[in-house]
């Protein structure tokens, strides 16, 4: 995040609004120029609360504007955004925990578990729904640096935005995770001896 990324045109092929670069401008400029002054040495901790000075401003920016994309954009936005954040390929994830690991396939595209051959497959993994709709975007719970967005078809994408490093840059990061997927993401778990 910064004022002169789009993040509506990179990750969803529609520009953001000039209201939300309006918003979030003065916020970086006012990174950038104490950056500049300080020769990159000022620390995000020298600014004190820079959680509600900062981190909320640009957060509420970037609430306001992806509800109203979605908005705008019926149909469009929350696809596009499930497709940029994990991606346009079908993949299976493996996750190895205590005394088992789980194998997720994320089938959006109908790509796996396909036969070959003659062989056919021993278990059917049915195609991901992707969302059409956004449903909500909100802070999670005692948090001012984490928004939740819900999207229909059981999507919950969490957005914890942070600065990368301890200088002052005029640029945030957001750490995004996967909260919940749909009910028919095919898992299986295999439990180890």
């Amino acid at each position: 995040m910064s004022n002169d990324i789009d993040f509506g045109e990179k990750w969803l092929q529609t520009p953001c609004s000039e209201n939300y670069f309006t918003v979030i401008k003065p916020i970086f400029d006012e990174l950038g120029q104490l950056r500049r002054e300080s020769k990159a040495t000022k620390t995000w901790a020298s600014l004190g609360d820079y959680h509600s000075s900062v981190y909320l401003p640009v957060l509420d920016a970037f609430r306001d504007e992806l509800i109203a994309l979605d908005r705008d954009n019926p149909g469009i936005v929350a696809q596009r955004l499930v497709q940029y954040l994990i991606g346009n390929q079908d993949f299976y994830k493996v996750i190895k925990g205590k005394g088992k690991v789980e194998i997720q396939a994320y089938n959006l595209q109908g790509t796996l578990n396909l036969p070959f051959g003659n062989v056919k497959p021993k278990a059917k993994v049915p195609k991901l729904k992707l969302p059409t709709r956004l449903i909500e975007v909100v802070y999670q719970n005692n948090s001012t640096t984490t928004l939740l967005v819900t999207l229909n078809e059981g999507w919950q994408i969490s957005f914890r935005i942070h600065n990368a490093s301890s200088r002052i840059e005029p640029s945030l990061k957001f750490d995004i995770n996967l909260v919940s997927s749909p009910h028919t993401l095919f898992v299986n778990t295999l439990f180890l001896g």
